[in-house]
C-alpha cells in the first residue's frame, strides 16, 4: 500500500481527459450499473476497499499545488 505522494502518469492523465462522451453513453446503454455509485464493492469488494484505503492515504501533486493556490 503507497502512503503519501503519488507519481503522477502523463499516459494515464491523457486518456482519461481524452476518453468521449460517446463511448460512456454507449457503455451506459448496455450495462446497467455503468457509472453508478457503489457498484464498485459488489463487482470486487477486495479491489474496492484497496482502492478507498488508498485514495485516502495517498495524494496527487497537482491537487496539493491546487490547494496551495486557492489560499
Amino acid at each position: 500500500m503507497k502512503f503519501g505522494f503519488r507519481k503522477p502518469s502523463l499516459k494515464k492523465s491523457i486518456k482519461a481527459r481524452t476518453t468521449g462522451k460517446l463511448k460512456r453513453k454507449a457503455k451506459k446503454a448496455v450495462v446497467p450499473f455503468y457509472g453508478k455509485k457503489g457498484t464498485g464493492i459488489i463487482k470486487n469488494p477486495k479491489k474496492a476497499v484497496y482502492n478507498k484505503v488508498y485514495h485516502k492515504t495517498s495524494f496527487s501533486i497537482f491537487s496539493f499545488f491546487k490547494k496551495r493556490s486557492k489560499k
